[in-house]
């Protein structure tokens, strides 16, 4: 007698679920808009903390300078 084939289904991750439920309440440009917003809010805190750091760079070599 043989035994039945294991299947494995990996579980969705949390982004994976919470884009599930998206897709089910919003239509396609929504969704879009939604993810290009995100897109830009991410790339903002990215350029803010890369103007934070030259900052840091410029004080420092200003201070070392005088």
């Amino acid at each position: 007698m043989q035994a039945a084939p294991v299947r494995a289904t990996a579980i969705p991750s949390f982004t994976d679920a919470l884009r599930a439920v998206e897709s089910l309440l919003m239509s396609g440009g929504q969704r879009t808009a939604r993810r290009n917003a995100w897109t830009s809010v991410l790339e903002d805190r990215r350029r803010a903390k890369d103007r934070v750091e030259a900052q840091r760079v410029l004080d420092r070599f200003t201070a070392a300078g005088s």
